[in-house]
């Protein structure tokens, strides 16, 4: 699963691509997590305008960086999702616990 991330500032935006499947997850949520306890930024935008498709592991990819960034005192922002991931989050509730830029 591709991540591409870009650092300005104190704000870390990752780019997902493709499948957040179960497949992915596991790989996708270790990624996510080296590259913020790396850059330890006060807000994470996921930019998520790649995605094709999204699973309930997805929910917990987000979630648990969610939870990261709220540890480290800082925010979290979902950009570009696309419909199919947008209503799998969407009902979880996501979007009533995490910022949501469309």
């Amino acid at each position: 699963m591709p991540v591409q991330c870009e650092e300005v500032g104190r704000v870390l935006t990752a780019s997902v691509s493709g499948e957040v499947d179960h497949h992915a997850a596991k790989a996708l949520m270790s990624e996510l997590g080296r590259r913020v306890d790396a850059a330890l930024p006060g807000r994470l935008e996921l930019d998520m305008r790649g995605v094709t498709f999204m699973d309930s592991s997805g929910i917990a990819v987000v979630l648990r960086a969610w939870k990261r960034m709220r540890q480290l005192g800082g925010s979290m922002t979902l950009r570009a999702v696309p419909p199919q991931a947008a209503k799998v989050l969407k009902a979880a509730g996501v979007d009533k616990l995490i910022a949501w830029d469309e």
